[in-house]
């Protein structure tokens, strides 16, 4: 066979050639004559392989480069080609030597499988394992997975291969039961799932849980039930159903599904009605109750569909007639049609079917009901709904009732347990048979609950039938005998058990003697009620009501003194807030009935209530004391008391506490008095807002009787309370005093102490926003950070607030002690030199009074004859005036800036 010329060496190769030839064992001469020619045809780097791997036949380099390379060929050309055939022979020969070489067989294997070639395949495969040691197995079991999965492999073939797969590695089994159900080997899968779940030591390395291999194996059984043999799935299902509480729902739903499947309806039916009575969450009722009613829905359509196919029922009577003539009871065929014709199997039963269906739908309520139940069969509320879904149904009632007190346990009852005894017992009251209600009553008091109040309930509920019913002795035989205290003997033997029953605490109940001694007014004797009240008392179980009731029934049978002796015994039992009714009524009585003749003892008393009472329950009781003292006592200890009043109540109250003290005063001294009292306001600890209130009321006052200078010395005083700039009501009122009872020195003078006010409060107030600029919300400067700090301000502005405020006031202080707080001079005294006031008013110094605003003020004469006896007092009052304006002038030189001093000094001049 000649070869072609292109094969032959060309002049480039002959260097290539030269060292080849010389060392043919040198694998890097070979592998640079490759390279050299990597561009040549593959026919001539196929001679050159050929040639190097038969002078190095152990080269793993050259055979793995080489069979790529015909890998590579034989890529796209279908798999009959016959370079495939080529292809494998150079495998065979490269695996006489590379059979170690697990790459190699890979590849070889990867091609057979494309080709597929199945029995040189499976072959070579099992070569391959042969030849590799046991730890690169793992290599080739994973394409002769891949190859056994492929269609047309033989399913025989498949499971041969992956039981030995799992007998290599049994870890791989959810592979193998994966590989079975896409096989539709219903019957293997099952078994092998099965004892997959068996094996406590099983791990899936596909991250399934033991709950999701369970579902799986129920749906495995459950859809293919009529395939499947060899289980017990009844036993496998509910095996789950047990293990895992979650899906249980669901389990039942394929359990039976499991016997639908196997047309054992009757059966299915039987563990629908399992699975809803013994569930325990809603999710899963509904799961099983929805699947149970499609059921039946399903059945009942297929019945009605078939009603118009006909049996021929009759013929089938008459032939089974005529057959009973002779002796036919081994024939088999005759019984079947007996069989058949039986009642049991008629196919008509449309009737009951449907009828059955709407059993179900009409106790889902009931069903769910005990689902509920189930989870909780302590819940007292669901016992309820549970009797209401009975109602006309008395039997039903009784017995649910019945299972309810003797399921609830009172110690673990959500709810009320003894809401289930009373409604017990008025079931039987409804519907007249009180007997058997009295006995209910008497088994329910016996219970040990958990709270007295439940006991308590059910003896009132108890004592209410009785009174229905007429029974009054009755009633009030239940109440003493639900009062009565242990005897010693019963205490000494609970003791000694150490678990007390609320039985022992029971005569404690405050709603028991409540309604004892409700009942005793209505039915019983005064001396009867006295003695349940005085056992309330005893028992120190009574409440400030309960007081005042025993009080209020000695007083409606004329027993005066002993209501004001409980009422006694009430203030000193109970401390407020809780006693203040209990004082306000027993005052209110006490005066009311003795009135002016015992006056000393009610001052005892009063003096005691207001004594004992905190500032913030002080003020009726003085308005009370003060009425007595009005009315039966002397108007001087009236006012008496309500000065103390003023001093008593909290600040907040004094302001109103004060404007009733001089109305009082005004009515019974005249308006003259109320000038102490005015004064003492004005002087005491009211807040400022309250102060400039009180002055311009004072004002008020003298401006009514004449008192005009006394009037605008108040407003002066108030002024220093009132910011012109959020306070301007103020300023007006006092603006229209001046232009009606003023001159014009005056007005000037009420302009200068507005601008004076209104520059103390831009000074401390300037960077602060409008609502903080109050007096009585503003003091100091540390109020003022504080303020700031809270409304966020940074630290650094509010140091700097600090160092322009601090110099003012301190000079301030050290040098004006006495002076109202808020007030800045124009200028600063520092080192001997003047500051500025950079917020001063600038005035020009040339500035005349006559420059002023010019103000028309109407003056009128007021006849002497008007003031009476008041025209001496007033002329007094002007002298005093007087002095006091110029002490005041030269007071506020002193607090003047400098350019208003020396305005002054020119004006004197």
């Amino acid at each position: 066979m000649s070869i072609a010329q292109d094969l032959y060496p060309t002049e480039e190769d002959y260097l290539y050639e030269e060292e080849v030839l010389r060392n043919p064992n040198n694998l890097k001469l070979w592998w640079r004559y490759l390279i050299a020619k990597s561009d040549a045809p593959f026919k001539k780097r196929a001679i050159i392989y050929e040639r190097a791997l038969k002078a190095l036949p152990g080269s793993y380099k050259l055979w793995h480069a080489y069979l790529r390379e015909r890998l590579e060929i034989v890529r796209n050309l279908p798999i009959t080609h016959s370079q495939y055939q080529t292809l494998n022979n150079t495998f065979e020969r490269a695996l006489a030597t590379m059979h170690k070489m697990p790459r190699i067989w890979t590849m070889f294997l990867q091609s057979l499988t494309h080709q597929k070639l199945i029995t040189r395949t499976r072959r070579t495969f099992d070569r391959a394992l042969c030849a590799l040691p046991v730890t690169q197995h793992d290599r080739i079991w994973e394409c002769y997975l891949v190859f056994v999965s492929q269609r047309g492999v033989p399913i025989d073939t498949s499971l041969r291969v992956y039981k030995r797969y799992l007998k290599y590695d049994p870890s791989h089994i959810e592979d193998f039961i994966e590989f079975l159900v896409n096989s539709q080997l219903w019957q293997e899968a099952a078994e092998r799932l099965a004892g997959v779940l068996n094996d406590d030591q099983f791990y899936s390395i596909k991250g399934k849980t033991k709950h999701r291999l369970w579902l799986e194996l129920c749906d495995l059984l459950t859809q293919h039930a009529t395939e499947i043999s060899g289980l017990n799935v009844d036993a496998i299902i509910r095996g789950g159903i047990r293990k895992f509480t979650d899906e249980v729902g669901r389990l039942w739903t394929s359990l039976a599904d499991y016997y639908i499947r196997r047309q054992l309806l009757e059966k299915a039916r039987d563990v629908f009605e399992e699975g809803m009575t013994t569930v325990v969450t809603v999710r899963d009722f509904s799961v099983i109750f929805d699947a149970y009613s499609q059921f039946e829905d399903s059945v009942l359509s297929i019945k009605m569909d078939n009603m118009d196919d006909s049996d021929e029922e009759d013929g089938n009577e008459d032939d089974i007639e005529e057959d009973d003539e002779e002796d036919d009871r081994l024939d088999i065929e005759k019984l079947r049609k007996r069989i058949s014709c039986f009642w049991l199997k008629d196919d008509k039963d449309v009737d009951l079917r449907l009828a059955r269906y709407e059993h179900l739908m009409d106790r889902r309520p009931e069903l769910a009901n005990s689902v509920l139940l189930r989870q909780n069969p302590h819940n007292v509320e669901q016992w309820h709904r549970r009797v209401k879904l009975f109602e006309g149904n008395p039997t039903k009632q009784i017995l649910t009732y019945t299972e309810a007190v003797r399921t609830v346990d009172p110690m673990k009852a959500v709810g009320k347990p003894h809401t289930l005894w009373v409604a017990f017992a008025k079931l039987y009251e409804t519907h007249g048979d009180v007997s058997n209600a009295r006995v209910i009553f008497d088994k329910a008091v016996q219970v040990n609950y958990k709270a007295v109040d439940h006991l308590a309930s059910i003896w009132c509920e108890w004592a209410e039938m009785e009174l229905r019913h007429k029974n009054l002795k009755g009633a009030l035989e239940l109440m003493r005998r639900a009062t009565a205290e242990p005897s010693v003997e019963v205490k000494r033997r609970v003791a000694a058990d150490g678990n007390e029953p609320v039985q022992m605490k029971v005569h404690k109940s405050l709603k028991l003697w409540t309604f004892y001694v409700d009942l005793e007014e209505s039915l019983g004797t005064l001396e009867s009620t006295r003695v349940v009240y005085e056992k309330i008392l005893d028992l120190r179980i009574a409440t400030p009501q309960i007081i005042i009731n025993y009080a209020m029934l000695l007083e409606e049978h004329k027993y005066f003194e002993d209501s004001f002796k409980v009422y006694e015994r009430g203030v000193k039992i109970f401390k407020y807030p809780h006693v203040k009714d209990i004082w306000v009524t027993y005052l209110s009585k006490f005066v009311k009935r003795y009135g002016k003749s015992k006056l000393e003892r009610a001052r005892e008393i009063f003096e005691k209530a207001v004594e004992e009472a905190p500032a913030e329950s002080v003020k009726p009781l003085y308005l009370q004391y003060a009425k007595l003292e009005e009315d039966y006592g002397l108007a001087k200890r009236a006012m008496r008391v309500y000065d103390q009043a003023t001093k008593a109540v909290p600040p907040n109250e004094k302001l109103g506490m004060y404007e009733i003290y001089i109305a009082r005063a005004a009515d019974i001294f005249g308006l003259p008095k109320t000038r102490e009292i005015y004064e003492q306001a004005i002087e005491s600890r009211l807040p400022d807002k309250d102060v400039k209130v009180m002055c311009l009321r004072y004002a008020e006052l003298e401006k009514n009787l004449g008192e005009i200078d006394r009037a605008r010395a108040l407003y002066k005083h108030a002024s220093q309370f009132a910011n012109p700039k959020s306070d301007p009501d103020f300023w007006n009122k006092w603006h229209e005093f001046e232009v009606l009872h003023g001159n014009e020195d005056t007005y000037r003078e009420m302009r200068r102490i507005m601008r004076s006010v209104d520059a103390s409060y831009s000074q401390t107030h300037f960077i602060l926003p409008e609502y903080l600029m109050q007096k009585d919300q503003m003091q100091t400067l540390d109020e003022a950070k504080d303020v700031l700090k809270k409304a966020g301000v940074a630290e650094d502005e509010m140091a700097a607030l600090e160092r322009q405020l601090l110099p003012t006031t301190n000079d301030t202080s050290a040098k004006d002690g006495g002076r109202r707080l808020g007030f800045v001079s124009a200028g600063l005294q520092q080192n001997g030199e003047t500051t500025a006031n950079t917020e001063d008013i600038e005035l020009p110094e040339d500035s005349d009074p006559e420059d002023e605003e010019k103000v028309e003020i109407a003056q009128k004469e007021i006849p002497d004859a008007v003031f009476g006896g008041l025209v001496r007092k007033r002329d007094e009052a002007d002298d005093k005036g007087k002095e006091a304006t110029d002490t005041e002038n030269k007071e506020n030189d002193g607090h003047l800036g400098a350019l208003e001093r020396i305005k002054r000094m020119r004006r004197g001049a």
